[in-house]
């Protein structure tokens, strides 16, 4: 192994400690899909505000992506993923206390601003932490993201508001705080390589690089497909007479994001290479959203499992090529305007579906909402490129 490549051990630690970063960039979100209709109950909230409590923290992951680029070029990628760490932890336990809809919104909101801060820095650290395994590195954060999508969405209603007496309030509790005890560890991982200069570090996006463009589009398309979904699944259900089965559906949804994204941490470089993948994962979605919107029994799941997993491929070769592709320098910033574009995007978006719910009163106006999204997105799939279809031969 050369010199300057982590050992067996120490490696393993820094792919750990990527996993559980990873996680704590979903869980706090996701938890708000299963627990939205009690705390609709709770603090009077309509469909519009059920889904902002997931769609809210999305909206500032978007917003904070760009002082996030000019934090990490200011203080460091490291320092600022710390602070982003803390502020995510705590923010995400005060929707616990919060005694009233503006409160919790306030800080659900601040919630997603701590996760926008960590998503360019992992890019940027990951080149560094993880030098000669920079591929595993990026999808094994993207895996821990896709645990904690599944523990907020699938395990909160089956496991955690049982442990927790069935209150809402200390389940947020009970998920949050163990996050702030990550950050002292991320002092740990050597910084590999030599450090850039601040002349050298992106202070900001770079918004002429289509790359941004592009797959901050396609981004914002499978975010607005995936979350818009885990909103509204408990309205799409009940539309169906099938509301006893809303705890198995998420835990389906948000369990094959998992094993999805298990595969991909082998193959990631494969799936990469794939033509026309973006393409392929977008007519998976419309094809996906049919079923669901067709159904009226259990067999809606099949379109559940066929959207969930062409979101996760499409998340993970979205957020890991900057790692990939790109020198540490830049990384954060590329992924700093795609996060940008994607997660704007992906908060207008199924917050316009909420509201033709409550403007039309039919939660299948939503699913035909996101088809059309998806089809309207069809040419933009057919058109990116990974850039790394040439290795495919």
């Amino acid at each position: 192994m050369p010199a300057n490549q982590p050992g067996i051990p120490t490696r393993a630690a820094i792919l750990v400690l990527l996993w559980l970063t990873g996680m704590a960039m979903r869980a706090p979100i996701l938890v708000a899909s299963p627990l939205g209709p009690r705390i609709a109950d709770a603090l009077d909230l309509n469909q519009t505000g059920v889904g902002a409590l997931t769609t809210l923290p999305v909206l500032a992951l978007g917003l904070g992506a760009i002082p996030a680029a000019w934090l990490i070029a200011r203080f460091g990628a490291r320092n600022t993923l710390m602070m982003a760490v803390v502020l995510t932890g705590l923010a995400s336990a005060a929707r616990g206390a919060a005694p009233e809809a503006t409160m919790l919104l306030t800080a659900t909101a601040v919630t997603g601003l701590g996760i926008a801060i960590m998503q360019p820095a992992l890019p940027a650290l990951v080149a560094r932490w993880c030098p000669g395994f920079v591929a595993l590195g990026a999808t094994v954060y993207l895996n821990g993201m896709m645990v904690g999508e599944f523990i907020g969405a699938g395990l909160t209603l089956p496991a955690l508001l049982p442990a927790v007496g069935d209150s809402w309030r200390a389940a947020l509790f009970a998920l949050s705080l163990p996050i702030v005890l990550l950050a002292p560890f991320m002092l740990l991982p050597r910084l590999h390589g030599r450090r850039p200069t601040r002349d050298e570090v992106a202070h900001g996006p770079d918004w002429r690089d289509p790359r941004v463009w592009r797959f901050g589009g396609l981004l914002g398309l499978t975010a607005s497909t995936f979350f818009g979904l885990n909103a509204y699944m408990d309205a799409v259900l009940a539309s169906k007479q099938l509301s006893a089965h809303v705890g198995l559906v998420l835990g389906i949804f948000n369990a094959v994001q998992l094993f999805t994204s298990l595969f991909l941490m082998a193959t990631i470089r494969r799936v990469l290479a794939t033509p026309r993948l973006l393409f392929a994962t977008v007519v998976i979605h419309v094809a996906g959203l049919a079923v669901v919107l067709a159904s009226g029994s259990l067999w809606l799941i099949a379109g559940v499992i066929a959207i969930s997993f062409a979101s996760a491929v499409q998340l993970i070769a979205l957020t890991s090529l900057p790692s990939i592709v790109l020198a540490p320098e830049r990384a954060g910033a590329v992924a700093a305007g795609m996060f940008a574009v994607g997660y704007v995007l992906a908060f207008v978006l199924p917050l316009c579906a909420g509201a033709l719910i409550d403007a039309s009163g039919a939660i299948d106006s939503a699913l035909y909402f996101l088809i059309g999204l998806n089809l309207l997105c069809l040419p933009l799939g057919w058109t990116t490129t990974t850039g790394l279809e040439a290795q495919r031969a």
